[in-house]
């Protein structure tokens, strides 16, 4: 198998608070990760450069020979031949940008420590194609085509589990539902996009999805809800009341009724019952969100875009979140009223004022809510919560 290593580039920033906690690569944009696509179409394992903070988590392996890619890239067709034509010291560049290279340890080596790589041959990507990742809401923004693009990768070649009778379905042919899963008096409509429904996973009665949607292993739809696409729930989610143009995760809860629009939720996090997203300003203008660069508001020149949720962060039952309101990780957030648009990574509080959300609080919660799923919170990810906790530290108010 190849030896793939995936690198962040300098989007990471603009990815946060998603990627306080992980690589880009590791973000879901579809049915699968960024890093589960390129090892799925390169038939390889992946590893990672990140962040020194990250590396116990997500280490890199480095082997005689390895092709080392850009994390925030896309996969599509023609750029995966492309890579796998490369010939050892060959290089994919784009305007000047390293996109992929196959290196040998020593020039690994060499361009890891930013010293001479005179051996390389760059060839150019000018004429091909490709999604780079820039900032949070280009995961919705690419979500159709890479929706449909993982439908067809993991569905060639293979036949969907039955759907049972009591369900109303649509466009069956573009419906695939896994080993396992449940469907169960349900409306699916896949005329607009295909539907994907991982293993084991639920969906109750009353639930209408209508494609391209993709529902993660183990996830759990509830009792009437709507989901509208472009969509991607990820793995172990349970999820209710009205969903469109989301991605979540993994392992997150918006299990009942409010609004959920144009946003990403990361993982374990949790949306009390009736909390609702505007997606969508009362005069139609575009949305302004936090930029981690330039350290203040930026217009994202969308008219539709929600929250960005970092890990672990939890929202309180009727919680209201404006237009373009971005959250970090292990937040605690509750209250009448808006609360800020930009709420730093461990605060606690809502539209009355912030405060410090505790570490060691912080943690006992992170442990409950993972056990909760019969996994533990490990020493590798509990590190990495508590570095997070002390970098963000001058965003948040003084004590």
């Amino acid at each position: 198998m190849r030896n793939i290593i995936l690198f962040d580039d300098e989007s990471r920033e603009q990815m946060l608070p998603l990627s306080y906690t992980r690589p880009v690569a590791e973000l879901r944009t579809g049915i699968f990760t960024i890093r589960e696509r390129w090892e799925k179409l390169l038939n390889g394992t992946a590893s990672y450069i990140t962040s020194d903070y990250l590396s116990d988590r997500f280490p890199m392996i480095l082997k005689d020979d390895n092709i080392v890619i850009n994390g925030a890239v896309m996969p599509n067709d023609r750029l995966v031949r492309l890579i796998e034509q490369l010939e050892p010291n060959e290089a994919l560049m784009n305007e000047g940008d390293l996109i992929a290279a196959r290196l040998n340890r020593l020039q690994f080596e060499n361009l890891f420590r930013d010293e001479s790589i005179e051996e390389i041959i760059g060839l150019d990507l000018s004429d091909t194609p490709f999604i780079h990742l820039a900032y949070p809401w280009d995961l919705f923004l690419y979500l159709r085509a890479t929706i449909e693009y993982d439908y067809d990768l993991v569905t060639k070649g293979r036949t969907s589990q039955s759907i049972p009778s009591h369900n109303q379905v649509l466009a069956l042919d573009n419906i695939f539902v896994e080993e396992g899963a449940q469907v169960t008096c349900a409306t699916l409509n896949a005329q607009s996009g295909p539907i994907y429904i991982g293993k084991n996973a639920q969906i109750m009665e009353g639930a209408v999805i209508r494609g391209p949607v993709t529902i993660g292993e183990g996830t759990i739809v509830k009792m009437g809800a709507k989901i509208y696409g472009p969509s991607a729930i990820g793995p172990d989610c349970r999820v209710g009341g009205e969903i469109k143009e989301v991605v979540i995760l993994g392992h997150s809860n918006k299990a009942h009724d409010g609004y959920l629009g144009n946003s990403i939720i990361g993982e374990w996090c949790n949306l009390g019952a009736g909390t609702s997203v505007s997606n969508l300003k009362n005069n139609y203008s575009n949305v302004r969100m936090w930029d981690f660069n330039s350290q203040t508001m930026r217009d994202t020149g969308l008219q539709y875009l929600g929250t960005v949720m970092g890990d672990h962060s939890k929202a309180g039952i009727q919680t209201m979140f404006n237009t373009g309101t971005i959250v970090g990780v292990a937040a605690n957030i509750f209250g009448e009223g808006y609360p800020p648009k930009v709420i730093p990574s461990f605060s606690w509080g809502g539209a009355s004022g912030l405060t410090t959300h505790r570490l060691e609080d912080a943690l006992e919660t992170a442990r409950k809510v993972i056990s909760r799923r019969e996994m533990n919170l490990t020493s590798e990810e509990e590190d990495i919560l508590r570095h997070v906790f002390e970098i963000t530290k001058t965003a948040r108010p003084l004590e």
